[in-house]
């Protein structure tokens, strides 16, 4: 007793404790020597999750969870003001954007001047001085929400990150430099190079890894790394990536310090009982230490914090005030207070040499049983519909650009914002609580009124008027069909009858001029089709068969309220050709009885009796089916002279129920698979079979709920496959997760590529990772990949492509084959937290049934390095489908009262096949926001062999010679005996994996450019400032002067052309005003570019 009460009063020597008023010295340095913990505040806020976004914010439905934003965001405030060293870091622009519109014009004046003054650092990212102290908000990523990784679309994620970005830009003069993407579940290669480097970011830190991958990387001090994740631009686009040792979390030892945590605090006061001082600074250094031995560097990064603390911050920075002061009296090691951008700068200053690290962190486990792939499929009809809204606000913004922007009429706004949040890591994936994910569905619904409003009044515009001329106010009342998906289209099934006609416009948003079938319902089979200069065009009438009408009526019913009206009874298809950024006009009225251009599709049944096999197809592809087993067997293309046997089959996962030793079930994150079975078609279902001089169509029952029709297109080399999955049965008690599999005879040796978010082709190989020797306990889940663009095999002779029509998961799980995981339906929660099974319904009156899904899938085989040309331009066909306007007329002045044809551009001029336009947006400024994107990959060149193990003679000669091959073949080689160097180009396609330019002057035709200035890919700062201001990270193994990889010159200001190198997208603010038009450049025929 005596002992111990001597020790107390020993440490309260050493410490000084005093037992009413305590200053703590938080004062922030950083000592050489000594290990520096770095006290990273933070609170990781989803923007929806287990209740809605408003409801995080003001704190309702704590029934779920006690969480609310407001509180958060309002003490901080009072926290940090009660010291100046205490800092702060926040992510989530859609919270933090309301709070800001939340405060009184006096606050936001003073803390815009006080960041303006300079007294906050650049080093940190937005730095707000309030009434002489220093207020930190390290704006991490900047964007409105922590995006997702593998759901999300590279467009989508450069837009969310856009709008957060130039709000921060504009209210405070700052530019994000770190990304923090710490509960994302696994991390892309796009991330880093392009959502990283190329919006100036200095370091990217995130949470989750494989748990493999980071056991030996704590063993190797390489959780910290220099990631180059792009091969096409290697060290010019790397950045420094750090994974936190376990989470993103406060390490092991007891630090955490909300109101109802059970961490110990530091009691320091010695009048009282539970003094424990010492205990917490030995508990500190013990956990500095233990983390320290793992981190290159005397620095580490501590991160104080989780889901939704610091609602009463005050209890978190009192606690670390203690340990500050304490730990660093002690004298061990150093503690302060900083943040991700202070903790970037001190890891370079170091001047260490890093590993690198290549490709991407997917796919995520967190134990052996446990795969985060299911989410790549989840919830696939949000899925789609944020596809949809995407593709969709790329063409608004187009139109609402042509019309003029208006602060008065509709905007794009809306759907904008409704989109950025529907980008979250818990939306996007499907890993919500089915009423958030209702929550999402309505944003987008809401925000799509309001862009279908401006895009209506804006085709109006332009149909009825010049531009020259003002918009004025356009009568003509234009509608969209957007449940078109489902066959419910109320402004194409109209009575055709006594004189009235249906005038379609159709606007093509991408950059080149685009023909492409049309298909809608109608409700009579005698229509004809004239096109814009009134002149007859071939169309042709499919029935609408009744597996498509009891969709119809059921889910109009269910989302609408409503029974539709008498479904239409017919398709009606037709070929458009529409001009680049513009328009065509098509006219639907009663058919003349001697109208030959219509043709009514021919349908057949083929019998087993009658015939084995059965070709289908348009043009050059043709597909063979056999009526006996009803499956698809050949694909046969004469052009190409391709000719693979091939079978589309179904099977579906039963879901582990995580009843066995170990409880991991299948769920909304993870793909646990018990049992693998096949889908046999119904021999009491045959085939259908639809020809006609556009399309051919093969409808096949497969089962009483998956229904499939495959369709060749007059003029195309692919084929395509909707599908409608579900109702999924589980009157069994057993969850089902349903796959499709195109299967060929093609050698692949376990190899299959995946897109990168939309962008680059990565290299996955079966059962094997690039970082680790991969123990393999989920067979199948663990080689699923997220897929957003498509998926691609090929041996040494053709090349099998998939395009899909939103983010899924799939992979090759055996040789010559791709799989697609279309939907899930599962009984049991996996334990990641949202606490709910996968189970979505459709309700009707109390009455619930399971979800149905349909959708599309792409696929076409080419001879081997012909495919990417198709891939490409047919993904930008996918992502941004033709648009389609309705209006009614009586008469036939139309085409003589308004503008039958309009493009964008100089009629003249459309972009290079290899480049998109991804953004064409009036700012609120009246500036325009341009972003071109290169589609291919660059030509790369392959060493095999090491020059410098050569003797003297042959480095000589190899040198000499391979100089002299720069200008060759791309197949040629070069061979020496033993060692043997092979030098050989690849690129993804021989003529459009170059450089490309786009000339700005056609692109806006009629109009002044006046100043053209390059943007970081998130438009907040200049690209000349970002590259100056980047660090230059050191690599082990690395030459002190990287090779410099070709990117497009700066824009020259006299011809104004924009040089674009394979991949390179960027971004502009262009500076227009419009000429008067003159009278030689009205044309004769009413038609005109912008």
């Amino acid at each position: 007793m005596e002992i111990s009460l001597f020790f107390v009063l020993l440490l309260a020597g050493i410490f000084h404790a005093e037992s009413k008023f305590m200053v703590y010295d938080t004062s922030p340095r950083l000592v050489p020597g000594k290990i520096n913990v770095h006290l990273v505040a933070h609170t990781h806020d989803d923007v929806g999750w287990l209740k809605t976004v408003d409801q995080y914010y003001v704190g309702s439905n704590n029934s779920i969870q006690g969480a609310c934003v407001e509180n958060v965001l309002d003490s901080m405030v009072t926290a940090l003001l009660a010291d100046k060293n205490r800092k702060f870091i926040y992510v989530e622009q859609a919270f933090f954007q309301r709070w800001w519109r939340d405060q009184s014009e006096t606050v936001q004046g003073i803390v815009k001047q006080l960041v303006r003054s300079g007294q906050l650092e650049f080093i940190l990212n937005v730095g707000i001085i309030w009434t002489g102290f220093l207020f930190v908000w390290d704006c991490r990523n900047g964007g409105m929400c922590m995006h997702d990784e593998a759901a999300t679309h590279y467009i989508d994620m450069v837009d969310q990150t856009t709008l957060g970005h130039r709000f921060l830009k504009k209210e405070f003069g700052v530019t994000p430099r770190i990304g923090w993407q710490i509960d994302p579940f696994g991390h892309s290669a796009v991330q880093a190079y392009l959502l990283g480097a190329e919006v100036g970011f200095d370091a990217l830190y995130f949470g989750r890894i494989d748990y493999q991958d980071r056991d030996k990387r704590k063993g190797e001090k390489s959780l910290e790394v220099v990631w180059r994740a792009s091969r096409n631009f290697d060290a010019s686009a790397q950045i420094f990536a750090g994974a936190f040792p376990e989470n993103y979390e406060p390490p092991p030892g007891g630090f955490y310090f909300e109101v109802n945590d059970d961490s110990p605090i530091v009691q320091d006061d010695i009048n009282l009982f539970d003094y424990n001082v010492q205990d917490r600074v030995n508990d500190f250094v013990a956990a500095a230490v233990s983390q320290a031995n793992i981190t290159r560097t005397n620095h580490i990064m501590w991160t104080m914090g989780t889901d939704f603390k610091y609602q009463y911050a005050h209890t978190w920075f009192r606690q670390m005030d203690k340990l500050i002061h304490y730990v660093n009296k002690d004298g061990r090691v150093n503690a302060l207070y900083s943040t991700p951008s202070i903790y970037t700068d001190a890891k370079f200053a170091t001047n260490e040499s890093w590993p690198i690290k290549t490709d991407d962190f997917f796919p995520y486990a967190d134990s052996a049983n446990a795969y985060w792939t299911g989410y790549f499929t989840s919830r696939p009809a949000i899925k789609r519909y944020v596809r949809m809204m995407s593709g969709y606000y790329l063409a608004a913004r187009q139109l609402e650009f042509f019309k003029g922007r208006s602060d008065s009429g509709p905007t794009t706004d809306a759907l904008a914002d409704a989109l950025a949040i529907a980008q979250h890591h818990d939306a996007v994936t499907g890993t919500e609580k089915q009423h958030v994910a209702s929550d999402y569905a309505k944003r987008l619904s809401m925000g799509y009124d309001k862009a279908e409003e401006l895009v209506a009044a804006s085709l109006a515009c332009l149909a009825e008027s010049m531009p020259s001329a003002g918009c004025g106010n356009p009568t003509t009342k234009f509608q969209q069909c957007a449940l078109l998906n489902i066959s419910y289209c109320p402004p194409s099934e109209i009575d055709l009858s006594h004189g009235k006609k249906l005038i379609v416009v159709v606007y093509n948003s991408l950059g080149w001029k685009r023909d492409d079938v049309i298909r809608i319902p109608v409700i009579k089979e005698d229509v004809t089709v004239h096109d814009s200069n009134g002149k007859v065009i071939e169309s042709q009438i499919l029935p609408l068969v009744n597996a498509h009408v009891g969709m119809r009526n059921y889910y109009v019913k269910a989302y609408l309220g409503k029974t539709p009206s008498e479904a239409p009874k017919y398709w009606l298809a037709f070929s458009a050709s529409v001009p680049p950024l513009g328009f065509s006009t098509y006219t639907i009225s009663r058919a003349e009885r001697t109208a030959s251009t219509l043709t009514t599709s021919s349908v057949f049944t083929p019998r087993a009796m009658e015939t084995s096999t059965v070709e289908v197809g348009q043009g050059n592809l043709r597909l063979t089916f056999s009526s006996d087993v009803g499956k698809m067997t050949h694909y046969t293309n004469s052009r190409s002279l391709v000719k693979e046997p091939v079978q589309l089959s179904y099977s579906f996962y039963t879901g582990n129920d995580g009843s066995d030793k170990d409880p991991q079930a299948s769920g909304a994150y993870i793909f646990r698979p018990n049992h693998t079975f096949v889908i046999k078609p119904e021999e009491e279902s045959p085939l259908t079979v639809m020809r006609g001089p556009l399309l051919d169509e093969v409808h096949q029952r497969i089962n009483p709920w998956i229904y499939q029709v495959t369709r060749m297109y007059k003029g195309k080399e692919h084929a395509e496959v909707e599908f409608a999955v579900g109702p999924i049965p589980i009157d069994d008690g057993i969850g089902k997760e349903v796959a499709t599999q195109i299967t060929t005879t093609m050698a692949t040796n376990k190899t299959f590529y995946t897109d990168s978010n939309g962008r680059d082709f990565i290299k996955r190989i079966r059962d094997y990772r690039t970082d680790w020797d991969l123990k393999v306990n989920q067979p199948v889940a663990g080689n699923y990949y997220p897929i957003n663009l498509g998926i691609y095999i090929q041996d040494d002779k053709t090349e099998l492509s998939v395009l899909v029509d939103r983010s899924v998961g799939g992979s090759s799980i055996e040789d010559g084959q791709i799989e697609l995981m279309l939907h899930r339906r599962l009984l049991h929660d996996d334990s990641k937290g949202v606490a709910e099974a996968l189970n979505e319904t459709v309700c009707i009156h109390d009455k619930c049934t399971g979800l149905t899904i349909q959708g599309k899938f792409y696929f076409r085989i080419d001879p081997l390095g012909e495919g990417a040309k198709w891939r490409r331009s047919a993904g930008q066909e996918i992502y941004s489908p033709f648009l389609l306007a309705f209006t009614e007329e009586d008469g036939d002045n139309w085409m003589s009262s308004h503008v039958p044809t309009f493009s964008g551009i100089d009629p003249s001029y459309s972009l290079p096949d290899n480049v998109a336009l991804i953004t064409l947006q009036e700012l609120d400024d009246g500036k325009v926001l341009l972003r071109l994107a290169h589609l291919f990959e660059r030509t790369l060149t392959k060493h095999k062999g090491e020059l410098k193990n050569l003797q003297p003679f042959f480095k000589r000669e190899l040198d000499k010679n391979h100089t002299e091959m720069r200008g060759r073949s791309l197949q040629t080689q070069l061979f020496i005996e033993i060692p043997v160097i092979v030098v050989k180009k690849i690129g993804e396609d021989k003529d459009l994996s170059v450089m490309s330019s786009v000339e700005l002057k056609k692109l806006f035709p009629g109009k002044k450019i006046s100043k053209v200035t390059e943007m970081s890919l998130s438009a907040n700062q200049e690209r000349e400032e970002m590259e100056q201001k980047r660090l230059v990270w050191k690599v082990e193994g690395s030459p002190e002067k990287e090779p410099e990889l070709a990117r497009g010159r700066p824009v020259n200001p006299t011809n104004l052309v924009v040089e674009l190198a394979p991949m390179e997208i960027r971004t502009f603010v262009i500076e227009i005003s419009s000429l008067p038009l003159r009278k030689s450049q009205m044309p004769e025929d009413g038609r005109y570019a912008a």
